[in-house]
Formats: C-alpha cells, sequence, structure tokens
C-alpha cells in the first residue's frame, strides 16, 4: 500500500543547513523509491492552518519510507541539517 512521508517546518534556524539537509536528503529519499509531490508553502489554509513548508513524498509502501528514514545516506542528509528547522514529520498509509 502507498504511504505518504508528511514533513512541516514550524520554524527555520539557519537556512545553510536547511540548504545543506536539502542537497543530500533529494536524492537520498528518491533513491530509497520517494517521490516528491509537495515541496512549498501553502497557497491557502483553513480551520487553524499554518502557512509552514510543507513537503509530501510518496513511497511504495510504510516500509520503504521507514527504510529511506533510517538509511545511511538519509542519516548524513539529517546530520547535515544538525538542528537548523524545526520540522514534523509522518508516514501515513494511503487509502
Amino acid at each position: 500500500m502507498t504511504a505518504y512521508w508528511i514533513t512541516t517546518y514550524q520554524a527555520v534556524h539557519d537556512p545553510a543547513k536547511v540548504a545543506a539537509y536539502a542537497e543530500l536528503a533529494g536524492p537520498a529519499l528518491r533513491a530509497a523509491g520517494g517521490t516528491f509531490l509537495v515541496r512549498g508553502t501553502p497557497e491557502a489554509t483553513f480551520e487553524n492552518g499554518q502557512a509552514t513548508r510543507t513537503v509530501v513524498i510518496e513511497f511504495p509502501s510504510v516500509e520503504a519510507a521507514v527504510a529511506a528514514h533510517d538509511s545511511e545516506a538519509y542519516q548524513e542528509a539529517l546530520r547535515a541539517l544538525d538542528g537548523g528547522a524545526d520540522r514534523d514529520m509522518r508516514v501515513v498509509p494511503g487509502a
């Protein structure tokens, strides 16, 4: 079953670290089977919605998304981020 990795950025403390993270994370997640569907800020928000940067990545399964997160390539990206942003990340199975 398809799964979606959803990340929202509550705060960016160091844009250079976020850029370094993105440089590594994109290739790592694509190599792990992820397809980026959404990257950006909302055009409209409703019901207490926040205008935070949001990223949605589609994976073939929850297991594939978790394996991508746990991969050495993605862990290297997280080390580059090193506190540069506060984020909420979750993996949600598709309907």
